[in-house]
């Protein structure tokens, strides 16, 4: 080795004579998308975003600690780490030049700031990448850093929060860059493991080795509007394979329409964004009850009939879980996306708070808009729910889930994406999940498409909701060819909550208001609230293993004899006993012998 090279390794080993020092700032140009000018803004000035078209700047690693993170909270952590030139790589410029250079113009040693701060008053780790160090690629450093600071989170017991930005792995050094993807995956998924909430911001850009390795790794992913995000870089693939790709492709709200982002946020919005998530995701706040309320049920004769309940279920203003959701919780976040394909309307599913208790929501949404139709559900849909599913088990939050459907969506492209398997996984996690779940049946719970969020603790069912194995005009199409004959098929399907009460099948019959839930949601959703707080405080104190043990025997045992068929033999012996007794003193009054007394019995 010459001299010159110790010095230079040396050099780099030491980094700049002030790393920390962000570069005096330049003075503001115009909008790249509309041309105006930023100069005078102060949207531009605090949040780096147009106030004429929201077009979002890209912002340096410590801008964008100062606002994200509480003013001096932030304590940086490896900070000495320095990139060396581990293959000597030289092109036109020798790589340790290229690193001096960055390290000039961005006060970093490298493309990572990693520290512990607080966002709204949550301590949590923070890794944030800058695209002005050498395109924020991922070298040795990088990886080290980003690893470590998993590692650190884990080891305190603390959150995660990566913002990225990135051109993907550092070419300069080869197959060592490369295997930092897999060293930073290695490092979430034990951090994934120690049940700790992870959060990812995509900026502009996210790509290659960063995209592919801890940033798609999150509980959450937050992207920010139009930024670029791909594995490989429209430019990559246009030159590589010789096509045109269309150009909404590789952006935050393509990525979200098929399902891989949970959220496309402006910026002036995400720190309250990241704030309320790490609240959620971290309470341990839980609710106790003085003593369980009692609930009135209509007597027999003043209940609907079977097809006048059907009718309520399915009532056009009826309330949809969306509507429940934004009446049950004081703060809910929606996410978004299976991860696989796509994204589901006909489920609404998130993080929210009821009365305190920090919870994860699923609900079917058969939507409220007459011209769209009722929707029924994808199977992404599915996969979306089994994705908070598991977050729910990870962070030991309750699961609620509300079922509204007819069924699941039937046509050709639900069977290429995998329906049965979908509703089939659904069961199964739900079956041993590791924290309570209580499900409600809201409107119309149909068949598998229902009973996929439906194996609970607790199944409480609306009054004038029905729970079916099919439709009554599909099993009058079956029994008697004719579908008109659904009102008549109805009772016999044993589909109202009350019904489904006596068979074991549901816990808990949820009275409405006077003239069903549409005359009155938000009377509606307040009983089904007390409802639903009520079985979670009492859930809560069951230990897991008990809970998961009870909710399996609970479903091993369903159709098997039990109390309903008991009753319904009861009811069959007084039936009989009633009608001996009528033929008794029918016998009397005709027979001689004194009125009313029974004949003296033969010898």
């Amino acid at each position: 080795m010459t001299i010159r090279s110790l010095v230079d390794r040396l050099a780099l080993l030491v980094g700049p004579p002030h790393p920390t020092e962000a570069p005096a700032e330049a003075e503001p140009g115009a909008c790249p998308s509309c041309g105006v000018s930023q100069a005078d803004s102060s949207t531009y000035r605090h949040h780096r975003v147009c106030e004429g078209c929201a077009h979002h700047f890209s912002v340096p690693a410590r801008e964008r600690l100062q606002q994200l993170v509480d003013p001096g909270s932030f304590r940086e952590i490896n900070r000495s780490l320095v990139s060396a030139d581990p293959l000597s790589f030289a092109d036109r410029v020798p790589y340790r030049l290229r690193i001096f250079d960055a390290q000039r113009k961005t006060g970093l040693t490298d493309a990572v700031v990693t520290g512990i701060g607080a966002i709204g008053g949550q301590e949590a780790v923070i890794a944030v990448l800058d695209f002005e160090f050498l395109g924020g690629s991922m070298g040795c450093v990088m990886g080290e850093k980003v690893a470590l600071a998993f590692e650190r989170a884990t080891r305190q017991r603390l959150p995660l929060v990566a913002v990225t930005s990135s051109g993907g792995a550092r070419m300069q050094e080869g197959m060592l860059s490369l295997m930092q993807m897999a060293k930073t995956a290695a490092a979430a998924q034990r951090h994934h493991e120690a049940r700790l909430p992870y959060l990812a911001v995509l900026a502009d850009p996210t790509t290659g080795g960063v995209f592919a390795s801890f940033a798609s790794l999150a509980d959450v992913i937050v992207a920010e509007p139009r930024a670029l995000i791909g594995f490989a870089g429209p430019r990559v693939v246009e030159q590589t394979l010789g096509i045109t790709l269309p150009p909404e492709s590789h952006h935050a709200e393509f990525l979200l329409a098929h399902g891989f982002v949970d959220r496309v946020e402006d910026r002036r919005r995400l720190r309250d964004l990241l704030s309320r998530l790490l609240d959620l995701m971290g309470q341990r706040f839980h609710l106790t009850m003085a003593g369980r309320a009692q609930r009135y049920e209509l007597a027999e004769e003043e209940r609907p009939s079977a097809w006048q309940t059907v009718q309520l279920a399915r009532h056009a203003h009826r309330p949809t879980a969306s509507d429940y959701i934004a009446h049950l919780t004081s703060t809910f976040i929606e996410l978004h996306g299976d991860r696989l394909c796509g994204d589901d309307p006909a489920f609404i599913a998130g993080l929210g708070e009821i009365s305190g208790e920090a919870v994860v929501l699923v609900g079917q949404e058969r939507t409220a808009d007459e011209s769209e139709g009722v929707r029924r559900p994808l199977p992404e849909g599915y996969r979306k729910a089994q994705r908070m599913m598991r977050l729910a088990a990870k962070l030991g939050l309750p699961l609620v889930t509300l079922m509204d459907t007819p069924g699941a969506y039937p046509g050709l492209e639900a069977e290429e994406r995998g329906l049965a398997n979908a509703i089939a996984t659904s069961l199964a996690l739900l079956s041993d999940l590791p924290v309570p779940v209580v499900a409600a049946v809201i409107g119309e719970g149909g068949s598998g498409g229902a009973l996929a969020l439906g194996v609970a603790d607790r199944v409480l069912m609306l009054e004038n909701a029905i729970y079916s194995v099919i439709a009554p005009e599909g099993a009058a199409a079956i029994l008697y060819r004719d579908a008109g004959r659904a009102e008549e098929v109805a009772s016999s399907l044993k589909i109202t909550a009350h019904d489904c009460k006596a068979l074991g099948v549901a816990d808990v019959v949820v009275p409405e208001p006077e003239g069903g839930a549409h005359a009155d949601p938000e009377g509606a959703a307040r009983l089904l609230k007390r409802a639903i707080l009520e079985e979670l405080v009492a859930l809560r104190r069951q230990p897991v293993r008990r809970l998961v043990r009870d909710r399996y025997e609970k479903f091993r045992h369903m159709g098997q004899f039990n109390s309903y068929f008991a009753d319904a033999v009861q009811r069959e012996v007084g039936q009989l006993q009633e009608q001996f007794q009528r033929r008794l003193a029918a016998l009397r009054e005709h027979l001689p012998g004194r009125a009313g007394a029974a004949p003296e019995p033969r010898a």
